[in-house]
Order: structure tokens, then C-alpha cells, then sequence
């Protein structure tokens, strides 16, 4: 496999990250409301509709610190589930610090959990990536 083609594979593997990471968000958000959603009428296309929403904005958040994490990762031929997993907790861990995120709480619905919702979706997205790019890290050591 090519460099190019690497880096191709990680860019998919990014982008299919960020959107495991926004559905666990997602998902943990609501899931307290869960029962009040349902009877209320919410259809299954509102939750993706938000997952679709959600992506991108993980996805640019995240994208700088996340390459420079995979950049190590990769050239130290890191290939760890374990390690990927605990990576992405602890970088959505990290970037949640960075928002306000008390001021968000405080609006009319709060979600409550919001940094052990980030984490778990940085774990989520570390192990979708590790899944598609991360096994076969630093491909060129071998």
C-alpha cells in the first residue's frame, strides 16, 4: 500500500469515527428523555438527522489534535485496541475542557453527563478508527 493510500484509509477510518462518536453522543443525550421521545411521536429520521448534524462539528473540533495523535500512533507503529480506545476518551476527554460546557448546561434541558458522554464517544470513535486504520499502523516498519 502506497503512502497516499495510507492516508486515505485513514481519513475514511476518521470519518466513520466521527460518526460513531456523534451517535453515542447523541444516543447518550437522549437516552434519559428516551421514554418522552418515543411517546411523543419522534421519528428514527430526527436521531440520525442529528448524528448527520453532529459529525461534522466533531469532526472539525477535533480534527487537528486527533492528527497529531495518529501521526504518533502511526509512526510508532502503535496497533493496541486498548490503546486506540484510550486515546480518543482521553483526547474528547481533553477537548471538552476547552468548551464551556457548565454554560451549556445551564439552558432549559441540561444533559447532565456531557464530559463522560464526550468520553465515551472519544472511546466509541477510537475504536471504530482503531478498527478500519488502527490494526495495521506504521505498515511501512514491517
Amino acid at each position: 500500500m502506497s503512502v497516499v493510500g495510507r492516508i486515505l484509509v485513514m481519513f475514511l477510518a476518521y470519518v466513520l469515527a466521527c460518526i460513531a462518536a456523534s451517535a453515542v453522543f447523541t444516543i447518550g443525550a437522549l437516552a434519559p428523555h428516551w421514554q418522552d421521545l418515543m411517546s411523543s411521536g419522534l421519528p428514527p429520521e430526527a436521531i440520525w438527522a442529528i448524528v448527520a448534524v453532529a459529525t461534522p462539528i466533531i469532526g472539525t473540533i477535533a480534527a487537528l489534535p486527533t492528527a497529531l495523535v495518529l501521526a504518533i500512533a502511526e509512526g510508532f507503529a502503535w496497533r493496541s485496541v486498548l490503546l486506540y480506545a484510550a486515546l480518543g476518551g482521553a483526547l474528547a476527554l481533553a477537548l471538552s475542557y476547552g468548551l464551556d460546557l457548565p454554560a451549556i448546561a445551564t439552558i432549559d434541558t441540561p444533559i447532565g453527563n456531557e464530559r463522560q458522554l464526550l468520553a465515551a464517544s472519544g472511546i466509541a470513535g477510537g475504536l471504530v478508527y482503531w478498527l478500519f486504520a488502527g490494526r495495521s499502523a506504521g505498515f511501512r516498519k514491517r
